[in-house]
């Protein structure tokens, strides 16, 4: 029955290991271009636009944002896809086995988001950028915890998974409320009438996804046309799709997730990282991260996520509200917490939104990322090898 249970997170555990390398060279690759010879053209690519379609029935966008509008829809929309599973028949599913990675979850985000608020309370400015430490990167953090093996439990797997899920359910909501520009209330009605014909075709069993896929388009152009941010209808569109518990092998859900898997794990997220990492180190020093934007970053993710999972987790425990994970000590489960301040894609990826208008202060959110989420990898990592041998 256990080896049951596990089996599709053993799955998703050697997908996304084999991801976190993939992404772990993407972001190097743009580092090393962004800082040597080819550094003005991968720079100028980003910025040139490209038109889909006809002037006048076209989508005419940079690289930079067909990868973070369009591709990251996608991506948002398979995130969804595994939120709604969870929920349905997941870990998520069982109240006692999801309270601690909610309750973690929490402390998460709530406190990684203090400490960078603490930091940039006095610039209204910089403080728009309060939620991009609260992010974890399901891929990378997952990934490290690979090299350990099976000295790590599989209990305490599964509790990143859950979290890091639950993380991305948080980004969606803060990107949803917070990040969102002036509402176009004529595309909004449109977004509207667009969902309500995807609820229907749920409703009625459409067995084809080609229906909701053309909606789903649509849904996507009046979601950008209004004011939202545009990945916001891949997380529209994952709600309408279809689940048969009953019958999995029949689930559209279930065949979307493991379809689009390879797809988003070794292209989409790959693409992202390499077009958002690039940052010129040129006069860089240790100063740098003194400034507000990177240091709130920086302890934010390496000292706020360990800290406010891991206090939460351990108070729920010891006040029975949750377990704590079967096989796992203490300071196993603290390095697992260190590992959850490896922010990098959604951290990234909120920064973007945070500062459109502001990009001045993209190069400090960049530093503050992979320092922040290189801590986190390298503390993480050790503490919970040396937690394995005790």
């Amino acid at each position: 029955m256990i080896q049951y249970i596990t089996k599709p997170f053993k799955y998703f555990f050697k997908l996304e290991a084999a991801s976190g390398l993939v992404l772990l060279f993407a972001a190097i690759l743009a580092l090393i271009i962004s800082n040597g010879a080819l550094s003005e053209i991968y720079f100028s690519t980003l910025e040139k636009y490209i038109t889909l379609g006809t002037k006048k029935f076209g989508l005419k966008l940079s690289v930079l944002h067909w990868i973070n509008d369009v591709l990251m829809a996608i991506f948002f929309f398979f995130v969804s896809l595994e939120i709604k599973r969870e929920f349905i028949q997941g870990e998520l599913s069982n109240p006692k086995k999801a309270m601690l990675p909610i309750i973690g979850a929490v402390g998460g985000m709530a406190v990684p988001a203090l400490f960078y608020i603490i930091v940039n309370f006095s610039d209204g400015t910089t403080l728009n950028g309060w939620a991009i430490p609260s992010a974890t990167d399901i891929a990378f953090s997952l990934g490290v915890l690979s090299l350990l093996g099976k000295r790590v439990p599989i209990s305490l797997k599964v509790f990143l998974t859950a979290l890091a899920i639950i993380d991305d359910l948080g980004a969606i909501v803060i990107i949803a409320f917070f990040y969102s520009g002036n509402i176009e209330i004529k595309y909004l009605i449109l977004m509207l009438i667009s969902l309500i014909v995807l609820f229907g075709l749920n409703k009625y069993k459409v067995k084809s996804f080609i229906p909701f896929l053309i909606i789903g388009m649509f849904l996507w152009d009046f979601t950008h046309q209004s004011g939202i941010h545009a990945t916001i209808a891949g997380v529209l569109l994952a709600l309408t799709i279809p689940h048969n518990i009953k019958n999995t092998k029949k689930s559209m859900l279930l065949k979307l997730e493991h379809g689009l898997s390879p797809y988003v794990a070794f292209a989409i997220m790959p693409i992202f990282a390499f077009a958002n990492a690039g940052v010129s180190l040129e006069g860089l020093t240790f100063a740098t991260l003194l400034n507000p934007v990177p240091l709130g970053i920086v302890l934010g993710l390496f000292f706020g996520k360990q800290i406010g999972v891991f206090a939460l987790s351990y108070i729920s425990v010891k006040l029975k509200f949750a377990d704590k994970p079967s096989g796992s000590t203490w300071l196993a489960l603290y390095g697992v917490s260190i590992l959850t301040g490896i922010g990098f894609t959604m951290s990234l990826f909120v920064g973007n939104l945070a500062f459109v208008n502001n990009l001045e202060y993209m190069d400090g959110v960049k530093i503050g990322v992979l320092t922040g989420s290189l801590l986190s990898t390298l503390f993480g990592y050790f503490l919970l090898l040396f937690s394995a041998k005790k």
